[in-house]
């Protein structure tokens, strides 16, 4: 009874490991990230999260900014949450509250 649950309790997580790490490697050499025994190497030494960093990295691979809803600065807010002040991004050239004030002050004292 001890040996059938110590291969239940090893042997189970130890052959879903093994899988994952087949299937990283496996999967990256047929996507093209390379190398990978890199990407093998990763889910072997980090156990799960290794295989999710790798399922991240090979989403990225099929991002098209054509169709990518966001590029642009293009985002849809909710009509109550319109007045709300923007956050600033880089390479950001909108006008922020703060520099229309400044133009205003400006103007106000006749510069």
């Amino acid at each position: 009874m001890e040996r059938l649950l110590l291969a239940i309790l090893v042997g189970i997580p130890l052959v879903w490991h093994l899988g994952l790490t087949g299937v990283a490697y496996y999967d990256a050499g047929r996507v093209g990230l390379e190398p990978p025994k890199k990407w093998a190497a990763i889910t072997f030494f980090v156990p799960v999260i290794g295989f999710f960093i790798y399922l991240f990295e090979r989403s990225e691979l099929s991002y098209d900014p054509e169709t990518d809803p966001y590029r642009g600065n293009n985002v849809n807010i909710h009509p109550s949450r319109a007045d709300d002040t923007t956050l600033p991004s880089r390479g950001d050239k909108r006008l922020t509250a703060d520099d229309l004030e400044d133009d205003s002050d400006d103007a106000r004292r006749g510069k």
